[in-house]
């Protein structure tokens, strides 16, 4: 069928061959692996933003965005007589049902985590074979987000039986590491504070994951919070004909905590501006 996802896939493909052709786009025609780095990444952000935003439109647009992505390396790939998008889909399809022998074989898992702990078992096998000695930790890019990256380290950690048991006994460990911030706070040591800081960070990202949360989604949540109030508190001001450089700090206070009865959360942390 003309319209079947295959045949789509096939005229997305030979799309981007012509994009980048003789008689192509000069723009396409010039881009790189390294320019379009940037674009992948964005891609993907507008991807998780549409998530976000539950708008089913968006998702479709931005996932189209994302794929394109792939396809653009691919045809780099190609033409530089590396590999093509056939042996892309064959090494994908291959992994994918090597690493679910419990649907494509006769193992038997009864849960989610146990097919994770078999993904990664099968991983490690599989990099024994290369000759490859592979840590369990490996396989979490260093370009990640600092707190997606802590998170995904930890749950790797985690399979092996190396985790807290609970998320008390992780918090035991903020509140430690929270003495140690304050202490090297006290002594004025900068060199020994960001170290600190980087293991409260760590440890509270720990407790997100032992209650199941999103350390990132948190924090994203806690930014667009922040940024949401802080633009209620400019209006506020600006309404009184004051703008941020001219307001005091007290008027500053105020318009913030209007802006928390606004939400309905008059309990937040206290957010003093500088």
């Amino acid at each position: 069928m003309a319209d079947s996802p295959g045949a789509l896939f096939d005229s997305l493909v030979d799309l981007m061959a012509r994009l980048r052709g003789d008689q192509g786009c000069p723009w396409d025609r010039e881009q790189t692996r390294s320019s379009l780095k940037p674009y992948l990444i964005e891609e993907a952000y507008e991807v998780l933003e549409a998530l976000d935003g539950g708008q089913h439109d968006a998702l479709l647009e931005e996932l189209g965005d994302l794929l394109f992505q792939v396809v653009f390396h691919a045809q780099i790939a190609r033409e530089l007589g590396e590999f093509t998008m056939a042996d892309l889909l064959a090494r994908l399809v291959a992994k994918m049902v090597r690493r679910h022998p419990h649907v494509f074989g006769d193992r038997k898992v009864e849960s989610a985590q146990e097919a994770l702990s078999q993904w990664e078992r099968i991983k490690h096998e599989e990099a024994i074979r290369d000759g490859a000695r592979r840590s369990v930790l490996e396989g979490v890019p260093r370009s990640l987000p600092a707190l997606l990256r802590a998170q995904r380290i930890q749950e790797k950690a985690a399979r092996t039986g190396f985790d807290w048991k609970t998320p008390e006994e992780a918090w035991v460990k903020v509140k430690e590491e929270v003495g140690e911030v304050d202490e090297a706070l006290s002594q004025g040591d900068i060199a020994r504070l960001q170290d600190e800081l980087g293991d409260l960070l760590f440890a509270v990202v720990n407790v997100a994951r032992l209650l199941t949360r999103d350390a990132e989604g948190c924090l994203q949540h806690a930014v667009e919070k922040f940024r949401r109030r802080f633009r209620f508190m400019e209006a506020e001001l600006a309404a009184e004909g004051k703008s941020l450089s001219h307001a005091s700090p007290e008027q500053m206070d105020r318009a913030w905590e209007s802006a928390k009865r606004r939400e309905g959360d008059p309990g937040s942390p206290e957010i003093q501006p500088a």
